[in-house]
């Protein structure tokens, strides 16, 4: 009679496990960011830019690359979302890496971008930055391997790690962004070079980085989502100029 109640007990336990499982399981497939038309259309081929799709990332090359570009994505975004930017950067000479995280989330794998510099031997400038927690995931990466990257790229994000003054730094937010926290951004604002380039744009928000609709918590922006782009894509290039 014991050894029943036992295996009942166990049994029991075991459905609650698997109920408990299944749903978290569904509430993480409800909080995915879906892409959205744009971002599939950037993901077309095009004359100039040639767009392949990996396992571990999507890469846009264009036909002469000056420098690389890594990109880790935010949170519950998808790599593909990013099509828009990375293409738009791609057609201007930059080869773009967007590296597929576990469960979309890139705390999950912080070194996502070791080995990918090595494929392009040709490239020997390099950049890697990202969006939200991917770019906060990017600016860690960079401060432990700042001999390999000439600048760092940060969309609504910013650096916990103390990152050196040899590394080019542009930070980009929208003045309507609602999702990143400020107070935290003005905290570790001292972490970035002295040098390092702040770009807010008017009228933009968090989720205008990506193409992957409404983020909840977000503010309204008033720009559109290219305008927002177009801004986006100066700002990158020119820290990666130099400029």
């Amino acid at each position: 009679m014991k050894i029943r109640r036992k295996l009942w007990a166990w049994l029991i336990a075991i459905v609650l496990v698997l109920a408990v499982a299944a749903a978290g399981a569904t509430v993480w497939v409800e909080s995915l960011y879906p892409v959205q038309e744009a971002a599939q259309a950037a993901l077309a081929p095009a004359q100039n830019v040639t767009v392949q799709s990996t396992d571990d990332s999507i890469v846009f090359i264009p036909d002469e690359p000056e420098v690389g570009f890594i990109f880790y994505p935010g949170a519950l975004v998808p790599a593909e979302a990013y099509a828009p930017l990375l293409r738009a950067l791609a057609e201007n000479g930059v080869l773009c890496v967007a590296v597929h995280m576990p469960l979309r989330l890139a705390v999950l794998d912080l070194n996502a971008a070791d080995g990918i510099a090595n494929q392009y031997p040709e490239i020997t400038r390099w950049a890697i930055g990202g969006h939200s927690l991917g770019g906060a995931m990017a600016a860690s990466y960079a401060a432990k391997n700042a001999a390999d990257y000439d600048a760092l790229v940060l969309l609504a994000a910013y650096s916990t790690a103390e990152l050196p003054e040899s590394l080019s730094v542009v930070s980009v937010y929208g003045d309507q962004d609602q999702v990143m926290k400020r107070e935290k951004y003005a905290e570790y604002r001292g972490n970035l070079p002295e040098n390092a380039v702040e770009v807010i744009i008017p009228g933009g928000n968090h989720a205008q980085f990506g193409d992957y609709g409404h983020q909840k918590g977000d503010g309204v922006a008033s720009i559109t989502a290219q305008e927002q782009l177009d801004a986006t894509v100066q700002s990158i290039l020119s820290v990666l100029a130099g400029e």
